[in-house]
């Protein structure tokens, strides 16, 4: 009796393990075979502007006021890359922030001047109700993003 009771613990420890780590579809299926190193886009965000990419790498932030974004982590290290999308399109949940993901998407290159810049943090100070030094703003700004259109991520 103990022997089927033993058995029977283990066969449910098993399935269980292997359903912990079933992969959610979030948008659209992925399409790009070949994954790019966000290391390689940051490095040369002109090459990739407006291409098609599948990149992998940790989750390291997630939107937490819609769910439209997911910040995804570099190859190498302090470097990563948000995926964004549209307002309702997908919803990523909070609770994804550490698992991995497989995202596919279009890079989005934008290049903000100093006024541009200090424009938009004294939008930002003055939303949040803090203050901004335009002092700190010295040089223009290359802001890379991937237009988020479906993402697998590992349910660990």
């Amino acid at each position: 009796m103990k022997k089927l009771f033993m058995i029977s613990i283990l066969s449910l420890l098993m399935a269980a393990s292997v359903f912990s780590v079933s992969k959610k579809k979030y948008g659209k299926e992925i399409t790009v075979k070949e994954a790019t190193k966000i290391s390689e886009i940051i490095a040369n965000p002109e090459k990739y502007d407006g291409k098609r990419v599948m990149v992998k790498g940790p989750i390291v932030d997630v939107c937490k006021e819609r769910g439209c974004w997911i910040k995804i982590g570099s190859d190498k290290e302090f470097e990563s890359i948000r995926f964004k999308v549209d307002d309702g399109v997908i919803v990523f949940p909070l609770g994804i922030k550490g698992m991995t993901t497989a995202a596919e998407g279009i890079i989005s290159v934008k290049k903000y001047s100093v006024e541009e810049l200090i424009k938009s943090g004294e939008e930002h100070a003055k939303k949040e109700g803090t203050k901004f030094d335009a002092s700190t703003v010295k040089e223009p700004k290359i802001v890379l993003q991937i237009k988020g259109e479906g993402a697998l991520v590992d349910g660990k």
